[in-house]
């Protein structure tokens, strides 16, 4: 019976005790980095929910016109979003800055189509300017129409204090609206 030299006694218990440190750390890390990246598309999905969110907002605001009569107090209303569908909002938007009217521009009547109706109103006078020719229903003079082009700055943003997003859009429409009352939309 040959016996093994003392100095081999405890290598191979050495050799395995590192293999599994190093397993043991590999794993380790392999969890930590799947835990970073489920945190980073938690993350992802966060902050495409609120821009879906200040959007929606932006939608809502201009499929009425009634920001152009009221600017103050349409952004006073915050606009709530439910995400999932549990009737609880997960996100709310605010219009800042409040919507503002930045420019108006005449609309030229050569730029009217008379085969479309929103064009034919702006063509045809609906009231007496004074002038003693003016017949209701009548066309306009060649040059500017009875409507107005006003352009807007709407801009929507949600701060989510759960998830810590912030997410702000801004977005340029234009409005037509007659030319008289033009001012009071622009001021």
């Amino acid at each position: 019976m040959t016996r093994a030299p003392r100095s081999q006694h405890g290598a191979a218990m050495f050799v395995v005790l590192v293999l599994l440190l190093a397993l043991l750390w590999m794993g380790l890390s392999a969890f930590r980095m799947s835990g970073q990246g489920l945190q980073i598309v938690g993350n992802r999905q966060a902050e495409q929910q609120a821009t879906a969110a200040a959007q929606r907002a932006i939608d809502q605001t201009i499929s009425s016109n009634q920001f152009t009569r009221d600017p103050v107090a349409v952004a006073a209303t915050p606009i709530p979003t439910d995400m999932d569908g549990d009737g609880t909002p997960d996100f709310t938007a605010t219009l800042t800055p409040v919507p503002k009217c930045f420019r108006v521009r005449p609309i030229k009547t050569m730029e009217l189509d008379v085969s479309k109706p929103a064009d034919r109103v702006c063509l045809q006078s609906s009231a007496s300017t004074g002038n003693l020719f003016d017949v209701p229903g009548t066309a306009v003079a060649a040059g500017d129409s009875l409507c107005a082009y006003s352009e807007w700055n709407i801009g929507a943003r949600v701060a989510d204090p759960r998830t810590r997003t912030t997410v702000a859009l801004n977005h340029g429409v234009g409005i037509r609206v007659e030319k008289a009352n033009a001012n009071n939309f622009c001021k």
